[in-house]
């Protein structure tokens, strides 16, 4: 596991490109090494200053991986430098290349049945040699049934997308049960990937204006957390910094 470096009260990791993160994964998974793996964006920094357990849960991450241009502004104030966007939406799909082609079963745990079954479909069609072990919607009322239920798959990696923060408390709390090595919070991952939910022309996302798109889709919702949220981060991230700097 590579060193993380401080942004605010949170603890991250610097990879570079997606690439450099991929060749971990892939090796960790070879050599039996399990995993829990975070994505962090400034909507996530934001619950992470009221919630103090769910600060710690994803200080705890094997990895936590930089999503969006909030957290890229945020950490160079922290003189932490991260070239390129680690979003999972854009990266997972490279990791399941990697199960695909190494016959590493996945679980996708989230969204509705429905789209979790449609996510299966598409994930397979697009990778042919990919194994899907299960699926099952992120409503259940009993972690020690649905955490049964995915051990009994022999599945390899666990993609969890329930959002922030029920996804990476779950994997928290069942960490030292959950037998796939590799156990990944994903967002909203699963209901793009079943196509019901439209992600941002590839333009938008090179400039990092994927938020947009989003705010665009579903303006009152997304109006808070992006601009109102966009707004308390930085005036966070520059607080902590400037306390940071005077206790010198």
């Amino acid at each position: 596991m590579t060193e993380k470096k401080q942004v605010g009260t949170i603890y991250m990791n610097d990879f570079q490109t997606k690439q450099e993160f991929v060749t971990v994964f892939t090796d960790s998974l070879a050599n039996h090494q399990s995993m829990n793996l975070y994505f962090l964006n400034d909507h996530g920094f934001n619950i992470a200053q009221k919630d103090h357990d769910y600060a710690s849960v994803l200080n705890r991450a094997d990895y936590l991986l930089n999503d969006g241009i909030g957290i890229k502004l945020g950490a160079k104030l922290w003189g932490v430098t991260l070239e390129e966007n680690l979003n999972g939406t854009d990266l997972i799909p490279l990791l399941l290349n990697e199960c695909a082609e190494n016959n590493w079963s996945i679980y996708l745990l989230g969204s509705t049945k429905e789209n979790a079954q449609k996510s299966a479909q598409k994930l397979k069609e697009q990778h042919p040699k990919l194994t899907i072990a299960g699926t099952h919607s992120g409503y259940f009322s009993s972690s020690q049934e649905i955490v049964e239920t995915i051990n009994r798959s022999s599945a390899d990696v666990l993609l969890v997308g329930m959002g922030m923060p029920l996804q990476e408390k779950f994997i928290d709390g069942n960490s030292d049960v959950l037998k796939p090595l590799a156990r990944i919070a994903v967002g909203g991952f699963i209901d793009f990937a079943s196509g019901t939910k439209p992600r941002a022309p590839k333009v938008m996302r090179q400039l990092n204006l994927e938020w947009l798109f989003r705010m665009a889709l579903e303006p009152r919702r997304m109006w808070k957390r992006n601009v109102v949220g966009h707004a308390q981060f930085f005036m966070k991230v520059i607080g902590l910094k400037w306390r940071h700097e005077h206790r010198k």
